[in-house]
């Protein structure tokens, strides 16, 4: 008993740090099973990653020091953010009452830094995507926030590890439509925010129509497997998110629950690998129509929250 206590968040980090690139994998290989092709192996986005760490980089020389720090900031702040967020119930290794702000607004210091590099290098084209991305953002956000106030309402806790531990299970008897509510609107900012289709192609190489893509163009080698690494955090951090209101299962046993969670995170990349292959991307007009939508999902949950 008394190794449990270190042994938890160390396994957490462990978990944070080693996963998360697999998640590409399981979509990419999902993808690749709808369109009939064998696909890339499973753990090709840790071949890239080796990779780029290999390679050598190039500056261009209208950049200044923020063009090199935004990569490093990308990839500390979806750490950190994997950090707030407890895996199958159990207690994240940094928790307080109102970490849920800090969580939402790591994305956001990264997002920043993102776009400042963007319009750091002088590219017409990466300026349009930083305007893009900070267009988007001001509509993801309100809908996670608006999710996040659900689970507040009902656990009555500003803390994730307590709003996500073994409080939200017992939510779901008593409000249920609710939460149906909030995972499917927190599941819409997830692909938005790590620019997923039907918002944003990953694969895409059309500087007109990319968005998160287009503001790195510029980065190359290490900087660049950073930015990928961090892409892969965040999907595992807000993903982790929808996974613990959405499979609320809490046994008592740590390895189980444990186990189901990394389950239903797979799970998770499965569905957004099916996401991909069976809809079309959105013409960038009509996503701002999505992104309300699930603001709207969201405060419709609030009301029925409080009438519950």
């Amino acid at each position: 008993m008394t190794t449990e206590p270190i042994l938890s968040p160390a396994v957490h980090v462990l978990i944070a740090l080693i996963f998360p690139p697999l998640l590409l994998g399981v979509i990419n290989r999902t993808k690749a099973a709808f369109a009939g092709r064998q696909g890339p192996p499973l753990l090709q986005p840790y071949y890239d990653l080796f990779k780029l760490a290999r390679k050598g980089s190039v500056l261009s020389t209208t950049t200044t020091w923020v063009f090199r720090a935004s990569p490093v900031i990308g990839l500390a702040t979806a750490l950190l953010a994997s950090l707030l967020v407890p895996f199958g119930g159990q207690e994240s290794p940094v928790s307080f009452a109102g970490d849920l702000i800090l969580f939402a607004y790591l994305f956001g210091l990264a997002r920043f830094f993102t776009v400042s590099a963007a319009l750091d290098t002088g590219s017409a084209f990466e300026g349009m995507g930083g305007a893009r991305e900070a267009t988007f953002a001001c509509l993801a956000e309100p809908a996670l926030f608006l999710g996040l106030m659900v689970l507040v309402k009902r656990t009555a806790s500003l803390s994730l590890t307590t709003m996500l531990g073994t409080a939200v299970a017992a939510q779901w008897r008593s409000a249920g439509a609710a939460l149906v509510l909030v995972v499917v609107s927190l599941f819409v900012v997830l692909l938005a925010e790590n620019c997923r289709v039907p918002v944003d192609d990953p694969n895409t190489h059309l500087e007109l129509t990319m968005i998160h893509e287009v503001m790195v163009l510029d980065h190359s080698g290490p900087a660049f497997g950073m930015i990928l690494y961090g892409a892969s955090l965040k999907l595992f951090a807000l993903g982790a998110l929808v996974v613990d209101i959405a499979v609320p299962l809490r046994t008592g046993n740590r390895a189980v629950d444990l186990g189901v969670f990394l389950v239903g995170m797979m799970l998770l990349s499965v569905v957004i690998g099916v996401v991909e292959s069976t809809m079309a991307r959105l013409r960038l007009h009509q996503v701002p129509s999505l992104l309300v939508a699930a603001c709207l999902l969201s405060a419709f949950a609030i009301v029925l929250a409080a009438r519950g």
